[in-house]
Parts: C-alpha cells; structure tokens; sequence
C-alpha cells in the first residue's frame, strides 16, 4: 500500500495533506473502493451517483443488468425512457437517461473498448474529453479516470471539501474551486493511483460516519485536535 509520508504537525499550522492522509489511513485502513464489477460499471455508477447515495445506484444498476441494458450497445439503443425507467430509484432518472446514452454514443467511438479509452492519449487530454460528455463534470470525469482507468486523477467530492474547510487547510469561508483544490492534491502527493484511490476513500469514510454535515461527531474525531471546528465543539 503506498503512503504519503507525514511528519507530524508544526505549532499551529494546519495538517499538510500528506500529514492528513497518514492519520486517516491509521484510522480507517484500506478501503477497498470504489464499489463496480468492471471498469464499464464504473462509469455507469459515476453518472448515476451524482445527487444521490451510492445505495440507490446499486439498485439501479442492478436493474440494468437484469434488464441486459448493462452495456454501451443498450445504453445506445434502448429507448430511453426504457432506460430512465430502470435508474429510477437513482433520482432524476430523465436527466441521468440522457448522460448514459451520451456516455453509450461515446464509448462507440472507441468501438466500446473500454481499455482502448484509457490507453488512447495523456491523462490530461483524455480528462478534456470526458468532460466534454454531456452531464460529465469534473468529479464524475475524474472518478471514471481513478476507479475505472486507474490513471492518476484525483477526485474531490463534498466530503474532500468539507473535512478540508473545518481543518482550516482551505479558507472555509470561501468556496473554493474544484481544480484548485484538485490541484494542491496532485502537486502535494506523489503520483500513484492507489494512494489518489485509498485517499479519496478515507474521505467519503471519514465525512460520512464522522464529520457529517449537520452533527459531526467530534468527539470521536481522530483529527478533533487539529480542527478549529471540533476543538471549539468539544472544549
């Protein structure tokens, strides 16, 4: 398992991003994630996981592989309302029947040859055209690029951003831009897909039995004493 090395906190200064990722992995350990058969199902279920937990996605795309729509052919050809009918407990069903058929479209291209995708340029340029899909942005792109690719692609979501702002390690009174925060990851870690996979992991773990968004449990916080937010809780 690759580790980003810490080494330790420095008076006041908030956790450096290596320092943070050492204490959630001494925490949580591996995590195994992210949940998908094959790389295909993978893109399937970053589409279908945006708003929604991953819980209902997994009853949908259940339903696309009894129903034998589980594939780039189907999500082609099938009508779509067949196929919105499917994702339904996924939420917002319609839209997300539109982004499968355009992924479906895409992968056409590419004669539905999923490693021909991320073998075919630099990561970069292919991350430009994924988000170049309709309803692909950049979380969803850079979760297809990481657990479906295993290409080097470090993916922030709303627990990255809140565990980040209550540490101080980003201005949590600014709302801060997705490639900036990107960004600092992929400049501050070394570059190793299991480590951008374990790390992204640890913050879904860390941000949902943890520091929830209303009642965050500071009290059994491993970085309660690095946080401004949890030490003002608990003191």
């Amino acid at each position: 398992m690759a580790r980003a090395k810490g080494r330790g906190r420095r008076g006041n200064k908030p956790l450096s991003l290596p320092e943070l990722y050492d204490r959630l992995f001494a925490e949580y350990g591996e995590q195994h994630w992210w949940p998908g058969e094959t790389p295909f199902e993978v893109m399937v279920g970053a589409i279908l996981t945006q708003n929604t937990a991953w819980t209902n996605v997994e009853k949908a795309i259940s339903a696309l592989r009894e129903a034998d729509v589980l594939n780039p052919k189907a999500l082609r050809t099938r009508p779509l309302e067949d196929i919105a009918a499917l994702i339904r407990p996924s939420g917002y069903f319609n839209a997300k029947a539109l982004k499968l058929r355009a992924l479906g479209v895409y992968l056409a291209s590419y004669d539905d040859d999923i490693d021909k995708v991320f073998a075919s340029k630099p990561l970069d340029e292919l991350r430009e055209e994924l988000l170049t899909l309709h309803g692909v942005g950049p979380e969803t792109a850079d979760s297809m690029l990481l657990y479906a690719g295993n290409l080097p692609s470090f993916v922030i979501d709303a627990y990255t951003i809140r565990v980040l702002s209550r540490l101080g390690i980003i201005d949590p009174d600014s709302k801060p831009k997705y490639e900036d925060v990107r960004a600092r990851f992929q400049e501050s870690l070394p570059t190793d897909v299991q480590l951008f996979n374990e790390y992204h992991a640890l913050f879904v773990a860390h941000g949902k039995d943890v520091c929830k968004s209303r009642k965050p449990l500071c009290s059994e916080c491993v970085l309660v004493a690095y946080c401004p937010v949890g030490s003002s809780v608990t003191a």
